[in-house]
């Protein structure tokens, strides 16, 4: 399996992996140790970001915004806006603890906003990197369309998409399709096998991991 973090392949259990970003993660989170070690391949301190679909108690966004210039994050969640509503559900699912190691974060970079992927707030070409991490799976297709399209158009010409989503919710072959059908091309080899020894979850039916680096055509 290539190692190299260009590489659009499913995630497998000798990947690198994190317990914790910011705060320990739980257990049930069962593919973001993998997730989120491989996004820090693509955090730079000069870029503005998107963490599109960030998710409540979902650390990423603190993290992003003590490392990069700029981080915008949204979500359908009207909790998004609230500072209070945002730490009392990282405290109902993480802990005490986690809160507090959010509250000492430098977070004046983080702009939040609520917001749904198919329509977002945001100028043409501004972000160097949108990362979307396992929401695709929730998306109906014709909302998928939509928010890639959004994607496109937000995302500069030199910019990446950073994707993850769970298989077999999401038809590998149909986002294949949507995603060259958007503007995207891949950035570096592309792996569709799904291995022996790929990262897997029994619950909902079984489900694994696909990880998928783009750039628009053309950047």
């Amino acid at each position: 399996m290539p190692t190299h973090p260009y590489v659009s392949r499913f995630f497998v259990n000798s990947d690198a992996r994190r317990e914790k970003l910011i705060y320990d993660l739980p257990e049930s989170w069962w593919s973001r140790p993998f997730e989120y070690e491989w996004c820090t391949n693509f955090i730079s301190p000069h870029d503005v970001v998107l963490d599109a679909a960030c998710g409540i108690s979902h650390p990423l966004k603190f993290y992003l915004a003590g490392v990069c210039a700029e981080v915008y994050a949204c979500d359908m969640d009207d909790r998004i806006l609230s500072r209070d509503a945002l730490l009392q559900e990282i405290a109902s699912d993480i802990g005490e603890s986690a809160v507090r190691q959010v509250q000492a974060r430098r977070l004046t970079a983080l702009h939040l906003a609520r917001a749904n992927l198919t329509a977002l707030p945001y100028d043409d070409e501004c972000f160097d990197t949108i990362f979307c991490i396992s929401v695709l799976e929730h998306l109906s297709p014709e909302d998928t369309v939509l928010a890639l399209r959004e994607f496109y158009r937000t995302l500069n010409g030199e910019g990446l998409l950073v994707l993850t989503f769970d298989y077999p919710t999401v038809n590998l072959k149909r986002m294949n399709e949507l995603l060259l059908e958007a503007g995207f091309v891949y950035w570096g080899e592309t792996d569709f096998t799904l291995p022996a020894d790929a990262v897997r979850t029994e619950g909902w039916g079984g489900l694994h991991c696909f990880r998928a680096v783009l750039k628009k055509t053309g950047g």
